[in-house]
């Protein structure tokens, strides 16, 4: 007899399989683009072509995130300081196309990641949650997810963290497949690369305690496909909402 438990375990089944059967596929296919890639880093960044950086995973285990460097060394003395100083414009290209988050795909592989999900941020971040805001971890992070559809770095960080929250309590094949058709969308529009007055994303210090709000109706789900009519419900409310630079978010 199949129990709870077991049934709720298929969806998660299935959102692996096909993690690692595209991870897989895309991988090989991109394979020429990832040499090119590589190459052009190596002689406008020199080595090494990878970024490589500890960030939380699901349940808050750390893991190593993989993507291409779009970034100098920090070195004060040539005034390179702050992420707007080490950028360079192969790696303002590289973030605007995405082409740096092609290696993560290797995460999604391994299983530190999943195609969609909360976007993996800084390990230090993880005692500056909310106990709301924590649940971003009671999944996979993904190369894409709701919060980098619906504005990705020029959203503040209450409103991504509560799409990821929404997320969490929504996920679906259905708004998986919503998101990655999005995502490509945003992605040729290059839209939400840099928060205001930001090179990448400001550093996430915390949220200060929200005062309840009094009960009312649930709040709608985010739209994705506004017109189609019970395929991603509208926006989440206060309590419902990462993108990681190089160094923090994206």
């Amino acid at each position: 007899m199949k129990t709870p438990e077991s049934l709720a375990q298929r969806p998660e089944a299935l959102k692996r399989a096909i993690d690692v059967l595209a991870a897989a596929v895309l991988l090989v296919l991109a394979a020429p683009l990832l040499l090119v890639v590589a190459v052009l880093v190596a002689a406008g960044l020199g080595r090494p072509v990878l970024f490589r950086q500890p960030r939380a995973g699901r349940h808050g285990r750390v893991f190593e995130l993989v993507k291409f460097r779009t970034m100098l060394p920090p070195d004060p003395r040539r005034g390179r300081v702050h992420d707007g100083d080490r950028l360079t414009p192969l790696g303002r290209f590289l973030r605007s196309t995405s082409l740096d988050e092609l290696p993560t795909l290797w995460n999604v592989l391994r299983g530190d990641m999943s195609l969609v999900g909360p976007r993996p941020l800084l390990t230090e971040y993880l005692p500056r949650y909310s106990p709301t805001q924590a649940r971003r971890h009671e999944v996979r992070p993904g190369v894409t997810g709701l919060a980098q559809v619906r504005g990705r770095n020029s959203l503040g960080w209450e409103e991504k963290l509560d799409l990821d929250v929404w997320y969490v309590d929504h996920r679906s094949l259905r708004l998986d497949l919503s998101i990655l058709a999005a995502t490509v969308r945003t992605v040729l529009r290059r839209e939400g690369i840099s928060a205001a007055g930001s090179a990448t994303a400001p550093e996430f210090l915390g949220t200060p305690a929200r005062v309840p709000a009094t009960p009312g109706p649930a709040p709608a789900a985010p739209g994705l496909v506004p017109a189609t009519p019970g395929l991603v419900p509208a926006a989440p409310g206060p309590d419902a909402a990462l993108t990681v630079s190089a160094g923090g978010g994206r």
